[in-house]
């Protein structure tokens, strides 16, 4: 600047010192005068890109800065999108620091490519990897941390898994036992009756020469009952016999208002224990 103001006096005494005509322009002194103002105009330019470089880069240091205040109100909350709220602030933190660092490379290169650079603009640029340097491992470590803690919420999740699979088998072993228990029950508590006359029960070779179910009787003729259940069965005939073997201190024949026999087992588990089919004669 002082070359240049000298050089600017200079020009203003070759001015004053014409007189009666008009002064004719010293070539040497304006061609050196615009090489001057182009020097300064591209030390302006190189001088406006890197403050424009490094305002970037100070604003993405604090969008960083920005983002962990936000990373730590998160890690400290509750509710389901905490974790969903980190791992977006830490993408975010990344990118920015992966942004500055290519703004920085950038910065350097403007500044070895600059004829007017300087030892402050170096230190600067030092300072600013630093930071992220800094940054970069503490990002480093809250990962660790992070995936740490989803290594063990996936192992609980495992577990948790497992369990309510070990609770459906043992579910489903329970409801197969129980069915299973409740078909042999049902199997266990069903009996099978019927009732008619001679000729009806030999059509049904359920009686054959005075013997009873000696033979491939006919079951479909039987009527199935609950012996927990059913423990009256209406004859609808005024003569009948039972000609199965059942214990006789478990039932009684007696006659209804019609004059008509009714079997009443009076001990369900005694009358059926010596046989599950019934039969009766009746006239």
């Amino acid at each position: 600047m002082r070359r240049l103001q000298c050089l600017a006096c200079l020009i203003l005494l070759v001015l004053g010192s014409c007189t009666e005509r008009k002064a004719t322009p010293n070539v040497a002194s304006m061609e050196q005068t615009d090489s001057l103002q182009r020097i300064i105009a591209q030390r302006d330019n190189e001088i406006n890109d890197m403050m424009g470089t490094l305002n970037e880069i100070q604003e993405g240091l604090r969008e960083i800065n920005e983002a962990e205040n936000r990373l730590s109100v998160a890690k400290n909350g509750e509710g389901s999108s905490r974790s969903v709220q980190i791992k977006e602030n830490i993408r975010f933190i990344a990118n920015t620091m992966a942004h500055n660092r290519e703004l920085i490379k950038k910065l350097q290169q403007q500044l070895r490519e600059s004829r007017f650079g300087g030892d402050e603009l170096r230190k600067t640029i030092e300072s600013l990897t630093q930071q992220l340097d800094e940054k970069e491992q503490q990002l480093q470590k809250l990962r660790a941390e992070l995936d740490s803690k989803d290594i063990h919420i996936a192992q609980l999740d495992e577990k948790i898994s497992n369990l309510n699979t070990n609770v459906e088998n043992l579910k489903t072993e329970t409801q197969e036992k129980s069915q299973t228990i409740g078909n042999q029950d049902k199997q266990l508590n069903t009996a099978w009756f019927v009732f008619g006359t001679k000729k009806e029960l030999k059509e049904q070779h359920i009686l054959v020469d005075g013997k009873v179910l000696q033979s491939n009787f006919n079951k479909s003729y039987f009527t199935k009952i609950d012996i927990r259940v059913d423990k009256e069965i209406k004859l609808y005939s005024k003569s009948a016999r039972v000609l199965t073997m059942h214990p006789s201190s478990s039932y009684t024949l007696a006659r209804d208002a019609n004059n008509q026999y009714v079997l009443r087992i009076s001990n369900p588990q005694i009358f059926w224990s010596t046989s599950k089919y019934l039969v009766i004669l009746v006239k």
